[in-house]
């Protein structure tokens, strides 16, 4: 198996997780889901939620390396704060396991997998899991994350 990537979609109600590598010119999932949480739960409690699944999935998995949604405009800035607290927490659990972490944004993201970089939620599910070879249903976050993974083993491959 080639380097395992962790795809992170950071959310402060569902964080999408997703673990791909590439062999052989496809693309091979290891492993989905979502660390989901109350949107009435006080936001320490859904914090620590996030962390304490996403670091779960680390050590079970022991990727290589995480690739993480960046930060972006929100039309509300209590949204973008609640983003940015929960993709604080991802960032945490990454450094606590010593893991190299890469950015992408959403519109790289989308344009890398799908081709168009407006595609909605719908469409990257149904092309991530093209991509994987499942017609299995995927949840939205955790196929942004996966697709989050494809895209940082898509640019680690014309880099390297």
């Amino acid at each position: 198996m080639t380097q395992l990537v962790l795809g992170i979609d950071p959310g402060s109600t569902a964080t999408g997780w997703g673990l791909v590598y590439r062999e052989r010119g496809r693309y091979h999932a290891v492993g989905h889901g979502v660390v989901r949480s109350n949107a009435r739960t006080p936001i320490p409690e859904r914090l620590a939620a996030i962390h304490g699944g996403l670091c779960d999935v680390i050590a079970a998995h022991t990727p290589a390396v995480v690739a993480i949604e960046a930060i972006f405009r929100h039309k509300s800035s209590e949204s973008a704060l609640r983003l940015g607290q929960a993709r604080g927490v991802a960032l945490l659990a990454a450094a606590q396991a010593g893991l190299e972490v890469h950015d992408y944004n959403a519109m790289t993201v989308k344009k890398t997998v799908s081709g168009y970089g407006r595609a909605d939620k719908r469409q990257m599910a149904r092309v991530v899991g093209m991509l994987l070879g499942t017609s299995d249903p995927i949840p939205s976050d955790a196929a942004d994350a996966l697709a989050i993974a494809m895209t940082h083993i898509a640019f680690a491959r014309t880099v390297a």
